[in-house]
């Protein structure tokens, strides 16, 4: 206690250096603590969006091929496969069947090869909270032949709600169905996972593809948390429920399933295989975003922070040599070098701690402040952090990591100052000075 007074005291005799030090660690701190508060912003969305749009926390997909070489996205005797999924894993909230597929999307203007997702509007409960609807309404999906498009796409097809576009859709047996369908609405964009998919009428989509009624494109399992550790512990229970069951299961792979098609075409067996996924393997193809946003802010903050610990550690040598007189003095005493070394390592500490404290305390704020102040962003913005409006979400373990981060940095600075103090004659210090 009495090595952390003295350096407190010492940091507080030269406030003006200190300040300008604290200033730039808090600056750092904050900057990072609002960063990492982004990248857990769209990470939060891409899992809101992901388990409404495109996935369930668990999935149980598949591909049925008629022949080797055309493999279609469906699961078949899916009232059995439920079943199996109900007694397997008796904690989920609820299993959602959907329809998948492709299909080219055909406008007045233009076109576009989409991603189909079929929705029973009477067993959705996230679509409602998810969508924000620009045009038309969402409960419209109930009418047949009807589908709902995102406002880009709209845009590029150039239609609005009540316009028909056309759908060629490949079915399981090889062949193409075209068919005309109605645009009942127009969805705001939800960042990069609007640009994809398309969602219509369920049971039309069943008709397009020749599917009976026991047959669905995947079941979404829902739980009642969305931490990717639990959920992978589901999913690998699943795949030995299923399995125990006599279903053939493809390998692990964790990729959405539009990306192993070509893969599963190339296989030479014939007729059901079951595929187990989790909401990250499905939006992979984005997910990497957050990750890099993650590595970015550790990434600046390391850079800044080499920047900033040059100027820490020249003016705390600077300090070192302006108390060399105190210095031989504590040493004439009888103070030891490795309470010498102690005292300067406890400023370092302070100075971190205190500032990076202080900084932390205004990047959640400030966070906190961005965010519900719910700024839009431009498009391009939306489609890399997954979202209409900037969502900065600062987690008590990020703003902990970030402060023990940032306090261990500078603390490790302030050993070679120290380490040069503690190694001062008392004599040689003394006279030094005289």
């Amino acid at each position: 206690m009495m090595l952390l007074r003295i350096a407190l005291l010492s940091l507080w005799q030269a406030k003006r250096r200190s300040a300008a030090l604290g200033s730039a660690i808090a600056f750092v701190s904050a900057l990072l603590v609002v960063m990492l508060g982004v990248a857990e912003g769209m990470n939060r969305s891409l899992i809101e969006s992901s388990t409404t749009l495109t996935s369930g926390h668990v999935n149980v997909a598949g591909f049925f091929k008629v022949t080797s070489g055309a493999a279609a996205p469906v699961v078949t005797k899916a009232k059995a496969v439920t079943e199996v999924i109900r007694k397997a894993v008796p904690e989920a909230t609820s299993i959602v069947p959907r329809g998948r597929g492709f299909a080219k999307v055909i406008g007045d203007r233009g076109s576009m090869l989409l991603g189909l997702t079929g929705v029973s509007i009477d067993e959705e409960r996230g679509l409602s909270q998810v969508l924000r609807m620009k045009e038309g309404s969402l409960e419209d999906l109930r009418k047949p032949n009807s589908v709902l498009l995102f406002e880009d796409q709209a845009a590029t097809l150039d239609v609005r709600v009540g316009d028909a576009v056309t759908l060629s859709v490949p079915t399981p047996r090889g062949t193409n169905n075209t068919v005309d369908v109605t645009v009942v609405a127009v969805a705001r964009n939800v960042g990069m996972m609007s640009q994809f998919f398309v969602f219509m009428n369920g049971a039309s989509l069943q008709r397009f593809n020749q599917l009976n009624e026991d047959t669905t494109g995947a079941l979404q399992v829902y739980l009642p948390t969305s931490d990717l550790e639990v959920v992978k512990q589901v999913q690998e229970r699943l795949r030995e429920a299923l399995a125990a069951a006599g279903y053939e299961l493809l390998a692990d792979d964790p990729r959405a399933f539009f990306f192993k098609i070509e893969n599963v075409n190339r296989e030479g067996w014939t007729g059901q295989k079951l595929d187990i996924t989790n909401w990250h393997d499905e939006v992979n193809f984005v997910a990497w975003t957050v990750d890099l946003m993650n590595a970015l802010s550790f990434f600046l903050a390391v850079v800044l922070l080499a920047v900033i610990g040059v100027g820490i550690m020249i003016v705390m040598w600077i300090s070192v040599r302006g108390r060399t007189r105190e210095i031989g003095t504590l040493r004439a005493i009888g103070m030891q070098r490795t309470s010498v070394l102690a005292m300067f390592v406890a400023e370092g500490f302070l100075l971190g701690l205190l500032s990076t404290l202080a900084g932390t305390v205004l990047g959640v704020a400030l966070a906190f402040g961005l965010t519900a102040l719910r700024l839009p962003l431009p498009v391009e913005v939306q489609f890399v952090l997954l979202s209409e409006r900037l969502i900065i979400v600062p987690t008590a373990l990020w703003a902990a990591r970030s402060l023990v981060f940032i306090t261990g940095v500078v603390t490790a600075i302030s050993v070679l100052p120290a380490f040069l103090a503690a190694r001062m004659k008392p004599v040689s210090a003394m006279s030094h000075v005289a």
